[in-house]
């Protein structure tokens, strides 16, 4: 009997050097974190922001490491979708990443997924927004910080309703997300007694709107319905303004058909109505505090690309800290991701069982050239995750 317990003991006090020897070695292995966004092309600005949040945020709280330091590994995914499994396997198998951070454009994140799902690298989407990577396609080691391309959209359809229109047009190019967009809009709005007049597919990447939004106005719906973002967010938001249909015909949309655009859009965007997770003038401490610090930092104005990177920076800096610095049990490391709350410039968010974001969707009208939050459209708003098997 003497001789087993001391046999125990001894185990047990070579298992603690063991363990200790392990956590000291850990703690002078880099924490590393690869980032997979574009750092060229047409999503260049977004992915370099995105960066910046992320690098600023592990930054701020370096002291909660426990020592850690954080080496990144960064790859310009240029927005091809046919680059992501080859950088993906990169990033997992000869670099051996802790953390896997991208991307921007949802064909890339559908390449990532099929890589790393399931697969020990803990992976988080700063962007993507497509339905399926928090749907069909959850794993238990991948996190979205963005939003589903539900979630922007999903709520807008009671807007319209609650202030009165019952016959809507609605619009996008010709692809994914905005078929999803396009979709959630019309599954809130007809639930609750909405008509959806006519729906407009464009060939992406076409921007010659002048002839759909001829045919929008022979129709004479109640109002506009649309996804678009970017240059075509500008040249569509100008041409409706040009053809006669501003302050006629309202026009509302996913947020990103503003997010980004008003200086070029100027005064044909004035009275747009949109919904978004974000608005520049959320009146919290954290977003002054982020905002203020941002520009300090890198010496242009924070957008919501920054604040999403800047997001996923807390989650990985608050699992490190929770963890004290070891990050070896994948399980554990999931466990402390799936029951954070980020305490974010949006608004606090936790996650839902599938890791997207439980978050407000804001109401948001163009005012004096700024997107001004006018009401909360959704309040803790959970995408339904169709199809999560987790």
């Amino acid at each position: 009997m003497k001789t087993r317990t001391l046999y125990r003991g001894l185990s047990s006090a070579l298992l603690g050097l063991s363990l200790s020897c392990s956590a000291i070695s850990q703690a002078e292995e880099p924490i590393k974190v690869g980032i997979m966004l574009p750092f060229s092309g047409v999503y260049a600005a977004l992915g370099d922001a995105g960066r910046n949040g992320l690098k600023m945020a592990l930054a701020e709280h370096a002291s909660d490491l426990h020592g850690r330091e954080i080496e990144y590994i960064e790859v310009d995914t240029e927005a091809r979708p046919e680059r992501a499994p080859e950088i993906a396997t990169s990033l997992m198998s000869q670099q051996q990443a802790d953390f896997i951070v991208g991307p921007v454009h949802s064909g890339v994140a559908m390449g990532m997924l099929k890589v790393l799902r399931n697969k020990k690298p803990i992976v988080i989407i700063p962007n993507a927004g497509a339905n399926a990577a928090t749907g069909p396609w959850c794993a238990g080691n991948v996190f979205r910080t963005s939003f589903s391309a539900w979630q922007p959209s999903y709520p807008m359809g009671q807007v319209a309703l609650d202030r009165g229109y019952k016959r809507v047009v609605t619009m996008s190019w010709n692809y994914g997300f905005g078929k999803e967009s396009l979709e959630a809009f019309e599954e809130s709005f007809t639930a609750g007694g909405g008509e959806v007049v006519k729906q407009i597919m464009v060939p992406f990447p076409k921007t010659e709107f002048q002839s759909y939004i001829t045919d929008i106005a022979s129709m004479k719906p109640d109002a506009v319905f649309v996804f678009f973002a970017g240059g075509g967010a500008v040249k569509f938001v100008k041409d409706y303004d040009a053809l006669g249909l501003r302050g006629k015909i309202p026009l509302l949309g996913s947020g990103f058909l503003t997010e980004g655009t008003l200086a070029a859009q100027g005064e044909a965007a004035e009275g747009i109505l949109t919904g978004l997770h974000y608005a520049d003038e959320i009146s919290n401490d954290a977003n002054r505090n982020f905002r203020t610090a941002y520009e300090t930092r890198f010496g242009k104005p924070a957008d919501l690309y920054a604040v999403q990177g800047y997001d996923t920076g807390l989650l990985i800096a608050q699992a490190v800290q929770q963890l004290k610095g070891d990050i070896s049990d994948r399980d554990a490391l999931i466990k402390v991701m799936e029951q954070s709350t980020i305490k974010s410039p949006r608004g606090d968010f936790h996650f839902s069982k599938a890791h997207n974001p439980v978050q407000n969707i804001y109401l948001r009208e163009v005012q004096d050239g700024e997107n001004r939050v006018i009401d909360i459209a959704a309040a803790g708003l959970e995408d339904p995750a169709r199809g999560c098997k987790l």
